[in-house]
């Protein structure tokens, strides 16, 4: 079995106030001038006894105007990695999407040129996807920058049910989990009472209680972590991540599966270690990006159509999360939160976070999309079967393999 590893790398400008309007949003990519967490990832693959794959590292940039720089910042990282266990480790930036994009209009497909961006986290993961299967793999594993290898058997646990039936049904996508550096599972932090209100992570803790505490070690699951997935090509050549989310990308691709007939099942054996930087952005807008995100997906859901080969997802099969914030109280959900939220700013005496805060509310209406997100993901899915179609030989693959494999540090 082929396995191919990827992990995307986000990095922003020097300087502690590196962001600009107009930058794209992330949790907390690294500036250019900090040394960051790219480097301890690729290290503690040494940790690992199965060895047989390859890994890719995309290089992502807030901007456009620092992408040559970031590319050569993590070309520097994987060179000085110095893995021990003879990993063969690629990087893929923008120049190289550049060069596939070229190589897609000339050959006249320039139509699947707009499904492979390095902007935002859906575009990102989609690339998570389209490389391992331009290199050929049956498998993608998913990783992130700001994790570290702990158990010498991730690998094997990670290919183990992937592709094979479980009670009659196949594995078509394994989720892991992440362990938080006291090595537990659960979301420990004290809440202030718009968090509480918000009830994101009373939620998530209840959802994995429920789904990683107890047996049996594989349970199909209503939630995913991005950085700890593993996908197999029979859904990967088939279901993309919706470009139409802007965070919380994995748990939609994992509504999207189940939408179009997937299976995703939940290793309680499959976990790593999560090791994030703090978040470099205000509460109000993290939160404005979970109130697009939760709307869009609510919307998503409450559009659905009878289709050939798809099934009706409902919110109340994702439950706890994230079908709590699916439901019809999301709106007073948001509003509750985000007056409580700018409260908070105001006691504070920071007037812009407290008016963006209520921003969150009209914001949350105007989120609602106008057209159908349900036909939108059937028309992005449509054109992403299409293009993985056009490149499954391998000789049609072999001029995008070459860019990737040859134009390497």
């Amino acid at each position: 079995m082929k396995v191919t590893m990827v992990i995307p790398s986000y990095w922003g400008r020097a300087g502690k106030s590196g962001w600009r309007a107009g930058d794209a949003v992330y949790d907390h990519p690294t500036p250019l001038d900090a040394e960051g967490t790219l480097r301890r990832a690729v290290q503690s693959l040494d940790v690992l006894k199965a060895t047989d794959f390859r890994l890719v590292v995309i290089a992502v940039a807030t901007a456009s105007d620092i992408e040559s720089q970031v590319e050569q910042r993590v070309a520097e990282i994987i060179k000085s990695a110095s893995l021990k266990n003879g990993v063969s480790v690629l990087l893929f930036g923008a120049s190289h999407l550049r060069e596939i994009n070229r190589l897609l209009a000339s050959t006249g497909q320039q139509d699947y040129s707009g499904l492979l961006k390095l902007s935002g986290y859906s575009d990102v993961r989609n690339m998570c996807l389209f490389l391992p299967h331009i290199l050929g793999s049956e498998v993608a594993v998913l990783i992130d920058d700001d994790e570290v290898f702990e158990d010498p058997e991730f690998l094997t646990k990670a290919t183990a049910f992937i592709g094979k039936e479980i009670d009659g049904k196949t594995v078509h996508a394994v989720a892991g989990y992440y362990l938080q550096p006291d090595g537990d599972f659960h979301v420990k932090k004290q809440l202030r009472p718009w968090e509480e209100t918000w009830g994101q992570y009373p939620l998530m803790n209840e959802a994995f209680d429920r789904f990683i505490a107890g047996g049996p070690r594989l349970k199909e699951v209503p939630f995913v972590f991005g950085g700890n997935m593993v996908v197999h090509r029979d859904l990967f050549t088939v279901v993309p991540f919706d470009p139409g989310v802007i965070r919380g990308e994995d748990i939609d691709f994992l509504i999207g599966a189940r939408m179009f007939g997937f299976t995703f099942f939940l290793d309680n054996q499959l976990a790593i270690k999560h090791l994030p930087p703090p978040k470099t952005h205000p509460a109000w807008q993290q939160l404005r990006q979970d109130i697009q995100r939760f709307v869009y997906e609510k919307a998503k859901i409450d559009s659905q159509q009878p289709a050939a080969e798809m099934r009706r997802v409902r919110a109340a099969e994702l439950d706890p999360y994230p079908g709590g914030f699916l439901k019809d109280d999301l709106p007073e959900r948001i509003e509750r939160s985000c007056r409580l939220l700018s409260e908070e700013y105001a006691h504070r005496g920071d007037t812009v976070g407290a008016e963006e805060s209520l921003n969150n509310i009209a914001l949350a209406r105007d989120a609602v999309p106008q057209d159908d997100p349900f036909r939108r993901l059937r028309e992005t899915q449509r054109r992403w079967q299409e293009l993985m179609r056009d490149t499954a030989q391998s000789e049609a693959r072999l001029p995008f393999r070459e860019i990737i494999e040859g134009k390497q540090p």
